[in-house]
């Protein structure tokens, strides 16, 4: 799989996403044939530090993954803080710390403990920034520029390049491209094997003799090194000022083969209450990932545990990636935004009511459905089934005092234009609303009734009341927000029997083929169900990937070009004024009297 993982501060979150079985020991393992252990080629940043991961097979232990890996049991368990408890499980996912963590974390254990508060381990490139900053700056006089090392034999012709990714150095690219260090070393005209991640490499052609000539001005004049990493985070508007429209066009448009996305989400990872919802939010993320990779597609991870402040996503991941999936709440996005206000996209995975930060944030997604976009679309759909001779009921809880909710679902119906009759009554009433229920009803349409009220007790009420009705020889259909579906005093025969219609944003076909495949490799790699979560994790990252994939850095341009049904959900991202985007994706389903849940394509 090409995908690579960086992975802060969420140890637990990597293993909490696999369910472990009884643990095995050091000696029990030496007594069972150990199966064979192949080296992951998959790696993951945790704390800062790289590790594989490593997904256990049939009859592996922890002596022999110790074993292949060149480690000990007790370096596997320090990765693992919850193993010595659960044990190893098949097809669980472990992290096998690589030599270099190993070296850090000793590091870390000599030094003397501090009374100041902890720092997170710092990446080398971030390391060598900060010593930049550190460093006195010398700034050379204009007129005296500094020359660049001139180099001979080298054509006129395109160089080809290369992107440096974080885990390689300068023998892994040599070997890639078939030269040899020192070819490379020459062509970019490099003093040291130290390379920065995304740092640009000119490849020399195999055999090709490149010589350098040392510059004829004092090398204490040289520009620094932190000039040259200004020069080369110049957005892509600056780099291409001077070109024409055309090249642009081609260079914004072109399809991209690696894409860069930060996931920031509250897993309190390092605490004993794990976020569920978020941990299998982010488990189909990963699974997203690895689909993707398949296709070709190679997406570089980010993933950062909001909840723990020792390990802050920084500005420049932000900068860097293409999407940002996440904070979860409206506060969390909001500090984001202020934070690093650019045009970057970053998308609001779970909240519903964080719709209006597309009204002031350039490049802002709210995925989530709002609810005022549900309600709009029931009371057109109800517009829509309306005929001849029905009525339209409109039915309320007298007394009660009217949340956000209820208040914007009332503003809509009041103002749909519809003909309706207002019932409102309390539920002490009881069964004794029956009567003068009934004789605002039709005996020969459809009785088509919305029901505005987030109280179960009332709807449930309401329900039971409609039911009584229908027994009386009275056609009714009834109409509710999509919060009807988590009430479970409500018997589901009697929403069946009113033909329950619901306008939501998430709906899950289970006789869907997708979904099928979905839940087959979900099981597969994670041993247990995929929650609702899940499925919304999978749907974002697999939608906003292969936009930012197909579309290139102007994939936003296109968004409302592409509405997508997605698993769970649809996309249908709008632009408001503000340039922010919210989905206006709508499911429409019915609950049959054949007991069935139909989802009205």
């Amino acid at each position: 799989m090409n995908s690579r993982y960086f992975i802060n501060a969420i140890a637990k979150a990597a293993l909490a996403i696999s369910l472990f079985a009884a643990a095995e020991s050091f000696t029990a393992a030496q007594e069972y044939a150990n199966g064979p252990v192949t080296i992951s080629k998959e790696k993951v940043r945790v704390n800062g530090k790289v590790c594989y991961s490593h997904i256990v097979k049939e009859k592996q232990t922890l002596y022999s993954i110790a074993k292949a890996y060149e480690v000990s049991v007790e370096d596997i368990y320090n990765f693992n803080p919850n193993l010595k408890e659960t044990g190893l499980k098949k097809n669980s996912i472990i992290l096998v710390p690589s030599p270099e963590a190993l070296a850090q974390s000793e590091k870390t254990a000599e030094k003397p403990t501090a009374k100041s508060v902890a720092k997170p381990v710092a990446k080398p490139a971030e390391i060598e920034e900060t010593k930049k900053k550190e460093e006195p700056t010398i700034e050379k006089p204009a007129e005296k520029p500094a020359e660049q090392p001139a180099v001979k034999n080298v054509s006129d012709k395109k160089r080809k390049t290369h992107t440096v990714k974080w885990y390689e150095d300068l023998d892994v690219i040599a070997e890639k491209y078939e030269v040899t260090v020192d070819a490379l070393m020459k062509a970019n005209n490099l003093t040291g094997r130290k390379l920065s991640k995304r740092q640009k490499l000119i490849i020399p052609e195999p055999g090709e003799v490149i010589e350098t000539m040392a510059p004829e001005t004092d090398m204490s004049e040289t520009v620094p090194e932190a000039t040259t990493v200004q020069v080369d985070t110049l957005t892509a508007a600056d780099t291409l000022a001077a070109a024409d429209s055309t090249e642009a066009d081609e260079w914004f448009n072109r399809p991209k083969d690696e894409v860069v996305v930060t996931l920031i989400l509250p897993m309190k990872a390092s605490t004993e209450n794990a976020s569920r919802n978020n941990l299998d939010f982010y488990s189909g993320v990963l699974l997203a990932v690895r689909d993707i990779a398949e296709t070709g597609i190679s997406t570089e991870l980010n993933v950062y545990d909001s909840s723990d402040s020792s390990h802050p996503v920084t500005s420049e991941d932000i900068r860097n990636s293409d999407v940002v999936i996440g904070p979860v709440s409206g506060t969390d996005l909001s500090r984001l935004l202020q934070n690093d206000p650019s045009p970057k996209a970053v998308v609001s995975p779970l909240d519903p009511r964080a719709e209006s930060l597309a009204q002031s944030n350039k490049g802002f997604f709210q995925a989530p459905t709002p609810h005022k976009i549900q309600y709009t679309d029931l009371i057109n759909w109800v517009r829509e089934d309306m005929m001849e001779g029905d009525t339209l009921l409109v039915i309320s809880e007298k007394g009660a005092r009217p949340n956000e909710s209820v208040a914007v679902m009332s503003e809509i119906i009041d103002s749909s234009g519809l003909a309706f009759n207002r019932f409102s009554y309390s539920i002490l009433e009881g069964r004794d609303v029956i009567e003068p229920l009934k004789s605002i009803m039709t005996a020969t349409g459809n009785n088509r009734v919305l029901i505005v009220s987030d109280s179960e007790a009332f709807v449930n009420d309401v329900v039971r009341n409609l039911n009584i009705l229908l027994h009386q020889k009275l056609n009714v259909t009834l109409y509710a927000p999509s919060k009807i579906r988590s009430y479970d005093t409500i018997e589901v025969e009697n929403l069946h029997n009113t033909s329950l219609h619901v306008s939501l944003g998430y709906n899950i076909d289970y006789d869907n083929p997708q979904i099928k495949n979905f839940l087959m490799k979900y099981r597969a790699l994670f041993n247990t169900e995929p929650s609702q979560f899940a499925y919304q994790g999978y749907d974002i990252a697999t939608y906003f990937i292969n936009m930012c994939s197909r579309y290139g850095n102007r994939w936003m341009k296109k968004v409302d070009e592409n509405d997508r049904a997605m698993l769970q959900s649809t996309f249908r991202f709008r632009k408001t004024d503000g340039e922010g985007y919210v989905n206006n994706g709508v499911r429409r389903i019915v609950y049959d009297k054949d007991w069935k849940i139909t989802e009205i394509k």
